[in-house]
């Protein structure tokens, strides 16, 4: 095969797909809110079966659902004709897989979650079949022909249950208000995890903050800034609440007759940018370069006091880009 014929036989493919998933989209229905409800009111967990590549695509939304707040794993529907059937309770919901709807390993499952009044989810072809009579909600997939050429490979298909799998979670997760402050616990490591990270994951605290009052002489605010090497100082009042911070561009405005003014009198105001301990350590990044102007240093405040101080490096370091 030529390279012109593979790029054209992968654009096929590809269209085949793409014009399989828009009528799908299309045929979406009543059927799919009541499998969000179904989901949503389990008070146990979601179990997803299929069988051959049925399988490996419920694998797949079972971890989708994980990692978006709702327990799920994956049950084989031939393991569980031996033993494995235990796994699933009378407060789960089944989410069963198949193109055809007649895999004969599922029969046990289909029983079980029928003797036992489980809910039962079912994404298939063919309503008609023994899956789609078994199961309380069918979601048929759209009546799209597989984009194999000559033979009917799972191609058109598996995409289509991947592609409801994902449209169940999100519809899931957006039900129950799930927040990604929620979503980086379940993602902890990798670049992911470290966009998830708050700032309060990242902030120095405690004896580490470089404050004074506002009547402090210039001389003590600058061995406070030294000492603490951040290369700014908070300003405080009585109550502890911020008023304003003293940068090397303060200092060098008040140059003359420096070591005669006291913090209150040098520092600028405010400062413009502060962020709060819960704010999500990619928004402050983003805080830190925008214009105007950027800067390398913020404190983080809570009720108008500060409670920690963050650093472009300590976010650079985490892995926050």
């Amino acid at each position: 095969m030529s390279l012109f014929d593979a790029i054209a036989v992968g654009r096929r493919v590809l269209k085949t797909e793409g014009e399989a998933l828009a009528q799908q989209a299309r045929a979406l229905d009543e059927s799919f809110a009541l499998a969000v409800d179904h989901l949503f009111a389990a008070k146990g967990r979601i179990v997803c079966t299929g069988m051959g590549k049925s399988g490996h695509v419920a694998r797949k939304i079972a971890a989708t659902f994980a990692s978006t707040g709702s327990q799920a794993f994956f049950v084989h529907p031939a393991e569980a004709s031996h033993g494995d059937l235990g796994m699933i309770g009378e407060d789960d919901v089944v989410l069963a897989l198949s193109k055809s709807g007649e895999v004969r390993e599922m029969a046990d499952v289909l029983a079980y979650a029928t003797r036992f009044k489980i809910p039962l989810i079912a994404i298939t072809a063919q309503p008609e079949s023994a899956l789609g009579r078994a199961a309380d909600v069918v979601l048929k997939l759209a009546d799209a022909t597989e984009a194999t050429s000559e033979v009917s490979a799972p191609t058109t298909s598996t995409t289509l249950q991947i592609a409801l799998g994902d449209a169940l979670a999100v519809a899931l997760l957006e039900r129950r208000g799930f927040r990604p402050q929620d979503f980086h616990i379940f993602h902890p490591g990798g670049k992911l995890g470290a966009m998830l990270r708050t700032v309060r994951d990242l902030m120095h605290a405690g004896d580490e903050l470089p404050l004074v009052n506002a009547q402090t002489p210039m001389k003590d605010a600058l061995l406070v800034m030294t000492q603490k090497r951040w290369g700014i100082v908070g300003v405080v009042d009585q109550t502890g609440r911020l008023q304003g911070a003293i940068t090397d561009g303060d200092l060098r405005r008040h140059i003359d007759g420096l070591m005669e003014h006291a913090a209150g009198q040098v520092m600028t105001p405010g400062p413009k940018k502060t962020v709060p301990p819960d704010m999500l350590a990619s928004e402050a990044l983003a805080l830190m370069s925008d214009p105007p102007p950027s800067v390398t240093v913020l404190f983080v405040v809570r009720d108008g006091r500060p409670v920690g101080i963050l650093h472009v490096h300590d976010l650079l370091r985490a892995g926050v880009m």
